[in-house]
């Protein structure tokens, strides 16, 4: 018969489960809203920037996800840190699946056909302009099957990368040097993920120029690398309040389970 868990065992149990739902909540969410294109530049009040960049004048534009991507970023480091590489796979995984569900179930949604009385509703925008809120909606929540497949295959190689290099990085720095492998590893992982969404989607799928592809991926790593950088402080503090929660003694138990790739969570 197999023993019961033991409090400090149910204290992890129900980390994991939080970091997992945590991770997984954000990676939608951030899938969902990707859609909408965003000015940073107006977001701060600034001017266009028109950086010059593979030949191509661009600004500061960003996909809404953005906002929820350094969550997952922090929630897979503290994942990989207490529970090890086989965890974190097991939920990058899991959520690529429900990704995928998630845009077929979309994406079935929008060939539902409209009821009448809904279409007849007056809807104008900001500016009293009229528009159909059926193809509003299907421009918005449909994405083609080009950035579907790149967004997939960005996520899981970003995923896989940055497991492997946290993991590497772990096993020469022992528990020091929070921030290296945490940082190094997102900054590794998605020097390949922002190059790789853009190229599937837009120019495999796409009509879009290799200098385009280049200057595009180059302004998202840019944020992405700098947000990974100014995000760090943020993994100290979850370090402290999950310590506090595990108790320190098993707090450090289950970091040095995880350097060995031992998971034991569930």
């Amino acid at each position: 018969m197999k023993p019961s868990p033991t409090a400090a065992e149910l204290k992890g149990q129900r980390l994991f489960l939080f970091l997992c739902g945590l991770f997984l909540t954000n990676a939608l969410i951030a899938e969902i809203i990707g859609a909408k294109i965003f000015s940073v530049e107006t977001l701060l009040g600034w001017q266009p920037a028109q950086i010059p960049i593979a030949g191509q004048l661009l600004d500061f534009n960003m996909s809404a996800g953005v906002l929820n991507w350094p969550i997952v970023f922090i929630t897979s480091d503290l994942i990989n840190e207490y529970f090890g590489r086989r965890g974190v796979r097991r939920i990058s995984f899991l959520t690529a699946g429900f990704i995928v569900y998630m845009f077929g179930t979309i994406y079935a949604t929008t060939l539902l056909p409209p009821a009448q009385f809904w279409l007849d509703l007056n809807r104008t925008d900001s500016a009293g302009n009229a528009f159909n809120i059926n193809e509003a909606f299907s421009l918005i929540f449909r994405q083609g099957l080009g950035i579907m497949i790149g967004s997939i295959t960005a996520f899981l190689l970003g995923q896989l990368l940055d497991i492997s290099v946290f993991s590497w990085l772990r096993r020469r720095t022992g528990s020091k040097h929070i921030w290296l492998r945490a940082t190094g590893s997102t900054l590794f992982s998605q020097l390949v993920d922002s190059f790789v969404v853009i190229g599937v989607a837009f120019y495999i799928f796409g009509n879009w120029s290799i200098s385009q592809v280049l200057a595009v991926g180059t302004v998202n790593y840019l944020y992405k690398g700098a947000i990974a950088i100014l995000t760090t402080p943020l993994l100290y503090v979850a370090h402290y309040f999950i310590d506090r929660y595990l108790g320190k003694e098993h707090a450090h138990k289950m970091v040095e389970e995880a350097a060995t790739t031992t998971f034991t969570a569930v």
